[in-house]
C-alpha cells in the first residue's frame, strides 16, 4: 500500500475540529508521544525576550460588531469550513493560529481588525 499523502490532507480538509482532536489523541496514544508544544524555560532577566521570540498564537479576544465578516475572515485565515469558522468565533476568545511567523500574525491581526474584531499575538 502506497503512502498517499495528497488524499490525507485532503481527508484532514474535511474533518471537523472533534475528528481532528480524536485523531491527535489517537495518534498520541499510538505512538507513545505528545502534540503539546514544548514549553520554553524562562531566561535570565536582560536577555532580549521579547525579541528572540519567533513564533506567535493569533487569538481572537472579540468579535465585534460585524460577526459575519469575522466568521468569514477566520475561514479563509483558517482553511477551516463554515460550521468549524463559526463555532471558534463563537467560542471566542480562542487561538485562531499556533506557532505562526511575526509577519503571518500581523497579517492576520489585521485582515480580523479589519473586520471588527479585537486579536491579540501570544
Amino acid at each position: 500500500m502506497a503512502f498517499d499523502k495528497d488524499a490525507i490532507i485532503e481527508s484532514l480538509k474535511e474533518a471537523s475540529i472533534s475528528d481532528l482532536n480524536d485523531l491527535v489523541k489517537a495518534i498520541e496514544e499510538e505512538f507513545d508521544v505528545s502534540a503539546a508544544a514544548p514549553v520554553a524555560v524562562a531566561g535570565g532577566a536582560g536577555d532580549g525576550g521579547a525579541e528572540a521570540k519567533d513564533s506567535f498564537d493569533v487569538e481572537l479576544t472579540e468579535i465585534g460588531q460585524e460577526k459575519v465578516k469575522v466568521i468569514k475572515a477566520v475561514k479563509d485565515i483558517t482553511g477551516l469550513g463554515l460550521k468549524d469558522s463559526k463555532a471558534l468565533v463563537d467560542g471566542a476568545p480562542s487561538v485562531v493560529k499556533e506557532g505562526v511567523s511575526q509577519a503571518d500574525a500581523d497579517d492576520m491581526k489585521a485582515k480580523l481588525e479589519e473586520v471588527g474584531a479585537t486579536v491579540t499575538l501570544k
